[in-house]
């Protein structure tokens, strides 16, 4: 049974975990969309391919997914076992950034304004979908690279061993 004192542990360790399974899917999703040439015209034949149009709806899901995932419970989770309150999303994204697992605030702030744009564009607007999604494609980078962080601080200022932990995420540069 765990003790109410490593609960915020335990849930921390169990959503990074989550985490990386998330980037997992979004790596294999972003590997294979991103052999395309992403363009208006890419996102304007959507309608007649089908395999295109799955591939980009697998990758812009998965990158909603992990980036809600990391703002809404990891990072809120991560403070929480340092014996730090998390406050507002913001607040939260400032004290990361602070403590060194994210490097930029405002780029978050963008990715969450993003995450909503590639829900409800690319049905009206295929100029701006497409850039969305070349976007997403540099922020699918700061995703994991601020997972890894997060799994590094884990062991650098928590003290947990890297075989106990998730392994490290990778997308080609």
């Amino acid at each position: 049974m765990t003790s109410p004192l490593n609960l915020p542990v335990t849930r921390f360790l169990h959503t990074l975990e989550i985490v990386a399974k998330e980037g997992r899917h979004l790596t294999y999703s972003w590997n294979g969309l991103f052999l395309q040439i992403i363009d208006v015209e890419w996102v304007n034949n959507l309608e007649q391919n089908a395999s295109c149009a799955e591939q980009m709806e697998a990758f812009a899901s998965r990158f909603v997914r992990m980036q809600v995932t990391m703002a809404d419970k990891l990072l809120p989770r991560w403070l929480l076992a340092l014996a730090e309150t998390p406050g507002s999303q913001i607040e939260t994204l400032n004290r990361a950034e602070r403590l060194g697992v994210l490097t930029c605030t405002e780029q978050w702030l963008e990715m969450r304004n993003l995450r909503n744009r590639l829900v409800h564009e690319y049905m009206t607007a295929p100029a701006k979908f497409a850039e969305d999604l070349i976007l997403s494609k540099e922020y699918s980078l700061i995703l994991i690279d601020t997972y890894n962080r997060v799994r590094q601080d884990a062991i650098t200022r928590m003290g947990h061993k890297k075989e106990s932990l998730p392994e490290e995420l990778f997308l080609p540069e």
